[in-house]
């Protein structure tokens, strides 16, 4: 029922990641054989150019505010700090880099090595192999060799703001640690050449046996809103050592300065030497995005003075398995165990902790705030399962993340749409794969959260930010084009507002640049505020909306071609291939989630829809979700995607997985439901997995038992109950969900006709 875009998959090859090291058995409490089948690893690129699933494999707890991981290469937007086909590891980063496709803020790095100093990147780097390597969600190591003999094991973990990392010293002589504050930072993807140099800050306490510093790199300020400069913004960190210091020096543009305790300038690190016959260092590095000072409270608040690196991995542990140990799987073979709690593991990252110390800054503003912050929000790809998946799974989070983007508004004037720090204006990478979008999509993220019972944040002023992405255009709406990366502009909000859209009901392709795309997102939004105004008993407000989203995506669908096509200002269609995300009209033909019965009647009804749909796939434009009134053929495809492309190896995550977003996509098809229409409240049956799921919801007192024996070699769902109850539309209420009890599903092994009947009438009748 209703083929929706959810996100989109690439085919991968097949790398093993079984070669590893196991992790010891001192990093393994508390028991949770959930978190020992999280592998970071899975899903980060292999031999690909960039890292193909383009998630960071880190060691941090849930939404952790910094994320340490090994480096392999340097940084910038398309390029992740580690890469599975790299040979060379150059040091330790304490990353605020959220996805591929978006820039590094702030980051601190760290390298170990004994010998002559090598401050430069390119000459630190050794060598290491994976056999050598232990990756885990509380615990990594690898061995190195040193670059003068010996070798270098390094091991980190970490909480929300502080890295803890040991170095142990084998058969070497003179080590030493540096810590670098600031590099050449790549602006963009296209060209690692073009740079900018930060200006940063070292300070070597041999008293404290501390390095401190800033950092102001933030690669996405060439895309932010030109209104909301965030001048005073930078990283701080305070690295604090538990060996005195035998020498040290500053390193400003090469140079180094033997003895000295401080610099400031670009390509600026300090380094601190130990006595050769050392061999163990432990370092803990507090991160802030306050003060320096900030920086060193963090560090005491969460690794004080005294704790081992095994005391502060149990505790990284413990909060993973507060939320992986809440799904019990029964039916799964081991690679899929490791691949389902690797997704689950990828869905708990973004938006990440901004806060600490019960502050935060805020660049919309340039100023520190009392209360609770999140950055990281990819909206435009996270409001379709992402969200759904948080709200299920941490919903002591989302009133917290819901009034950060209030406060966002708030300070700087628009909720966010893709905030890394502050707000940046990229809406429109690679979309035709992952089904990104360009609408205003914390509309829906609120909407969500409000119909499913989140409360704790401020509703009025949540009202006042999704109405004005609703009513009020961008500055220059006539006269800006508002494309992917468009420097020297300010907010893109609903850009083509006023171009159309308000007046006629589409946004203009001679005007705007993806204005077909555009339109139905703006469609899909404008119903997200008709159903905040429902809640909030705005009658007029939720009629007017729920007008405007249930009429407009109608007027650019051509009835000549049967395809949603963008039209110029003066009405006339501008062509299939005009108006997209990087998509085409395939695609977005199916964009009008929140009126599936208008698109199965514009396609001359349910017949020739399913047609369609079969079109679709057999074309090869590929959508993992159900089918409309075809159900039997929505299962199969669901399960062939899904295990045809997700699994346990490098390259095991399709493309980009987009902040979570991809992961969550196949969580939900694995437990057998989806949220297609994510404000609606309901999920949309699909085909479990397993024979058995179990989940136990935070802050429910009843189990959710989810049951299809036979489902590993059965795809075809025969029945469905819930709590005894005969179910024949296959929807079910987030309530159902929550509240806990048994669904049971009856599986076969040749399509059946349940759920199969004429999609309009099941609709009707839910």
């Amino acid at each position: 029922m209703g083929c929706l875009r959810s996100s989109f998959l690439l085919l991968c090859a097949l790398v093993s990641t079984s070669s590893q090291k196991s992790v010891p058995s001192a990093y393994l409490e508390p028991e949770s054989k959930a978190v020992d089948y999280v592998n970071p690893l899975i899903g980060n690129g292999g031999d690909s150019p960039n890292n193909s699933g383009g998630m960071i494999p880190s060691t941090a707890p849930p939404f952790a505010m910094t994320r340490w991981v090994a480096q392999t290469r340097q940084n910038y937007v398309s390029v992740t700090p580690y890469n599975y086909s790299d040979t060379t590891i150059h040091g330790f980063q304490g990353t605020h880099q959220p996805a591929i496709w978006m820039g590094e803020s702030g980051q601190v790095i760290l390298s170990p090595g004994a010998g002559q100093v090598q401050p430069t990147f390119e000459d630190r780097g050794m060598n290491f192999n994976h056999e050598n390597e232990v990756a885990s969600v509380n615990y990594y190591s690898v061995e190195m060799d040193a670059l003068e003999g010996g070798t270098v094991f390094a091991e980190q973990s970490a909480t929300s703001r502080v890295g803890h990392l040991r170095f142990t010293f084998n058969d070497t002589s003179d080590p030493y640690i540096l810590v670098e504050a600031t590099r050449a930072s790549v602006m963009g993807s296209a060209d690692p050449s073009n740079v900018t140099y930060p200006i940063g800050s070292i300070f070597i306490d041999s008293d404290a046996q501390e390095i401190t510093g800033s950092n102001p790199e933030r690669q996405d300020f060439i895309i932010e809103p030109i209104s909301t400069p965030a001048k005073n913004w930078s990283g701080y960190f305070c690295a604090r050592f538990d060996q005195p210091f035998s020498a040290w020096a500053v390193v400003h543009n090469g140079t180094v300065f033997d003895g000295e305790s401080q610099g400031n300038g670009t390509t600026l690190s300090g380094y601190v030497k130990f006595e050769s016959n050392l061999t163990t260092v432990n370092v803990r590095v507090g991160v802030s995005f306050i003060s320096i000072d900030q920086a060193r409270k963090n560090l005491e608040a969460e690794i004080p003075d005294g704790t081992t690196l095994e005391e502060t991995a149990k505790v990284t542990r413990v909060a993973w398995a507060e939320k992986l140990d809440r799904i019990q799987l029964e039916g799964a073979t081991s690679d899929e165990m490791q691949t389902f709690y690797t997704g689950f593991f990828h869905t708990l990252q973004y938006p990440y902790e901004q806060d600490e110390g019960g502050r935060y800054y805020s660049g919309y503003d340039d100023s520190v705030h009392v209360g609770s912050s999140y950055t990281g929000y990819s909206n435009w790809d996270t409001f379709r399962a992402e969200w759904a998946w948080i709200i299920l799974f941490a919903p002591e989070r989302v009133p917290s993340m819901v009034q950060s983007m209030i406060q966002d508004y708030k300070e700087g004037g628009w909720l966010p749409m893709w905030k890394n720090i502050i707000e940046t204006n990229i809406m429109a990478r690679i979309a035709a794969m992952y089904g990104r979008t360009v609408g205003t999509h914390a509309d829906s993220l609120v909407a969500e959260a409000a119909i499913k019972g989140m409360t704790g944040f401020d509703f009025e002023t949540a009202w006042d930010a999704v109405y004005k992405d609703a009513t009020v255009p961008p500055v220059n709406d006539t006269t800006t084009i508002y494309y992917d990366r468009q420097e020297d502009v300010d907010y893109e909000v609903r850009a083509g507002l006023t171009s159309l859209y308000e007046e006629r009901g589409w946004v203009a392709n001679d005007i705007h640049d993806e204005s077909a795309s555009r339109t139905l997102d703006y469609s899909y939004d404008d119903y997200a505020v008709s159903i905040l105004a429902e809640f909030l008993n705005k009658t007029s407000e939720a009629a007017f909306f729920r007008n405007r989203s249930m009429t407009n995506p109608w007027l650019i669908f051509n009835a000549t071609s049967g395809f949603m096509e963008a039209r110029n200002s003066s009405g006339a269609w501008a062509g299939s291939a005009a108006g997209w995300t990087e998509g085409d009209e395939w695609v977005y033909t199916f964009d009008v989630i929140q009126d599936v019965p208008g698109l199965i009647q514009h396609k001359g009804g349910n017949n020739s829809f399913v047609t369609f749909l079969d079109e679709y796939f057999d074309g090869g434009h590929n959508d993992p979700t159900n089918e409309a009134g075809a159900a039997s053929k929505g299962q199969v495809r669901i399960r062939q995607i899904a295990q045809s492309i997700y699994n346990n190896s490098v390259n095991g995550l399709p493309g980009n997985d987009d902040c979570g977003q991809m992961s969550a996509w196949y969580l939900f098809s694995c437990v057998g439901f989806y949220p297609v229409n994510p404000v609606s409240g309901e999920y949309v049956v699909g085909t479990p997995f397993y024979d058995k799921v179990t989940i136990n919801f935070p802050g429910s007192s009843k189990l959710l038992e989810i049951s299809a024996q036979g489902a590993p070699n059965n795809v075809y769902v025969k029945s469905m109950q819930i709590n005894g109850q005969s179910v024949q539309t296959p929807i079910i209420e987030h309530g159902q969900l929550v509240e806990g009890g048994d669904i049971i599903f009856e599986m076969s092994s040749e399509p059946q006709p349940w759920a199969s009947g004429t999609l309009l009438d099941l609709l009707n009748e839910h």
